[in-house]
C-alpha cells in the first residue's frame, strides 16, 4: 500500500504520482551502473506501456496506481537484458523508496508530534487515503477498528495484479517498500501508538494487514498555556 504524500494529510494524486515516478526515474539515471540516456528511454518505455493499459484503470485512483506500476514495471523491463535479479530488484527498491524518504519521515513525523492524539491522526489518514488514494480497485476490510486498535487489511492489491498480469507479479515489493517513508516515523514511546505489517500479498502473505495498535509509555505533547 503505497501513497506518495510528504505528510499525514492528502494532496493532488496527480503530483504526488508524477513527483514519485519522476524521482524513481532520476535515481536510476543517476545510478553509476546504468548506461547514459536511461531516463529518456524509461519514459518512452513508460509512457507506451500506460497507452497500452490503460483499459485497467476505471477511475482516477486507479489510474495514478496504475502509473506507478507500470512505471516500476518500465524500469524493470528496461534494465533487466543487463542485471540480473539478485542485483536489479535492490537496485529498484532503492530508487523508488529513497528519493522521497527524508521529506516524507520528516513531514509524518512532524505532524505526528503535534497532534493530540498522534494514533487518531494516523487511523485518520489511513481511512482516508484508503477511501480517496486507492479506492474499489484495492478491497479492504477491518478485522478491527476501535479506539484502541485499527486493522486497514489489504485483501486485494491492485498494484500486484496490474504487475502479475505482466508477468512480473516478484516487482510488488518494491512497491510495499515504500510504506517505511511514513511507517518508520511512528515512534511507540512518543506517539503513543506501534505499527506492525508483518506480511503483504506480494511478499506472499494472503493480505496485507496494515495494524495500528495504542501502546503504554507516552511522551504527551507539552501544553500551550496563554501569555
Amino acid at each position: 500500500m503505497t501513497d506518495h504524500s510528504s505528510e499525514t494529510t492528502t494532496t493532488d494524486p496527480v503530483d504526488q504520482t508524477h513527483l514519485a515516478i519522476e524521482a524513481f526515474f532520476t535515481a536510476l539515471a543517476e545510478h553509476h551502473s546504468v548506461p547514459d540516456g536511461l531516463a529518456s528511454r524509461l519514459r518512452d518505455r513508460y509512457e507506451r506501456l500506460r497507452t497500452d493499459q490503460r483499459h485497467l484503470a476505471e477511475d482516477e485512483p486507479s489510474r495514478h496506481n496504475l502509473a506507478v506500476s507500470l512505471a516500476v514495471l518500465a524500469a524493470y523491463r528496461e534494465l533487466s537484458p543487463g542485471l540480473p535479479d539478485a542485483e536489479l530488484l535492490p537496485l529498484l527498491e532503492r530508487a523508488f523508496v529513497e528519493p522521497l524518504r527524508a521529506e516524507m519521515l520528516a513531514g509524518v513525523a512532524a505532524a505526528l508530534d503535534a497532534a493530540p492524539d498522534p494514533f487518531a491522526l494516523m487511523v485518520e489518514f489511513s481511512r482516508r487515503r484508503e477511501r480517496d488514494y486507492f479506492g474499489p480497485a484495492f478491497a479492504f476490510s477491518h478485522p478491527r477498528d476501535d479506539d484502541r486498535e485499527h486493522i486497514a487489511q489489504v485483501d486485494r492489491c491492485f498494484y500486484h495484479q496490474v504487475l502479475e498480469a505482466n508477468g512480473a507479479g516478484r516487482l510488488t515489493p518494491v512497491l510495499c517498500a515504500f510504506d517505511a517513508n511514513w511507517s518508520d516515523a511512528v515512534d511507540p514511546e512518543r506517539h503513543g501508538f506501534a505499527f506492525e505489517r508483518p506480511t503483504t500479498i506480494g511478499h506472499g502473505g494472503p493480505h496485507c494487514p496494515f495494524t495500528f495498535r495504542r501502546t503504554t509509555g507516552r511522551e504527551d505533547p507539552p501544553r500551550v498555556t496563554a501569555p
